[in-house]
């Protein structure tokens, strides 16, 4: 029931998580197993996995072995920039192709450059790398992506490590609708309830990492990330009742009543 498969792996877990804004390695490591993700994001150029042979690896702490590694091209706002990030990375991690594509616009804010997002898909595709990539909730640049061939398309929430949950659900329900590739909500989760809405409109899963590393009680956070990713799963498998507004309907047999 809550199984994902993306670029033809299968995985139990649902939720995604990063491996950023952790006090050390022990908390990331914590933090992970408690969420029970199976696919964890780094970002190449703030973390150590192998660039500096002299310093603690992240790789120690979540090893390859254990997990899938998502490197990730966080900082990067040139499609050139992040292709070659990435290029940097499936080096250090003997060739492995799978990756999140991120191209930003401006630092205050850290929306996507759409324009450069799209260029970098291009390239990176066509140079074998299996691409998952953060963009705009734009419905119709999301099917381009997809188009190029990422083989998951991750629209945001909201902005980047603010917390504020879906502002446009709308959008998320036209991309999902139109996609034949894994929806995965990246960026903007708070807490548990934004994960199990995210994932009771539909979607594949949820990519987060402020919204756990920044709680009072990291490792407890990302516990309840993941039953609120499985109970949005499972509400969304069942469908919900119909909304009716003033309908009565009664939880209770009215017949054989006393009195009646």
């Amino acid at each position: 029931m809550h199984q994902l498969t993306l670029a033809g792996k299968t995985y139990r877990s649902r939720l995604l998580v990063g491996t950023g804004k952790y006090k050390d390695f022990a908390e990331t490591r914590a933090a992970i197993d408690a969420s029970g993700a199976e696919i964890v994001t780094v970002a190449v150029r703030r973390v150590n996995i192998g660039q500096d042979a002299s310093q603690p690896s992240l790789l120690d702490a979540i090893p390859p072995s254990q997990f899938t590694i998502l490197p990730n091209t966080a900082g990067c706002y040139t499609a050139d920039d992040a292709v070659r990030t990435l290029r940097l990375a499936r080096e250090l991690l003997d060739g492995h192709p799978l990756c999140k594509l991120e191209v930003l616009g401006d630092p205050t804010n850290l929306f996507p450059n759409m324009p450069e997002t799209l260029k970098a898909a291009e390239t990176l595709v066509k140079d074998g790398f299996q691409v998952m990539v953060y963009c705009a909730d734009d419905p119709i640049q999301c099917k381009m992506l997809e188009d190029i061939g990422c083989v998951a398309v991750m629209p945001l929430a909201s902005l980047i490590g603010s917390g504020m949950g879906i502002v446009n659900p709308w959008n998320l329900r036209l991309i999902i609708d139109n996609a034949q590739v894994p929806i995965i909500v990246d960026a903007g989760v708070g807490t548990a309830s934004d994960a199990t809405i995210a994932m009771e409109l539909g979607c594949d899963g949820v990519l987060m990492n402020t919204a756990i590393a920044h709680a009072k009680d990291p490792v407890l956070m990302a516990s309840a990330m993941k039953k609120g990713i499985e109970a949005g799963r499972e509400a969304f498998l069942a469908g919900r009742m119909a909304r009716k507004y003033y309908s009565a309907d009664p939880s209770s047999p009215t017949t054989g009543l006393i009195g009646s």
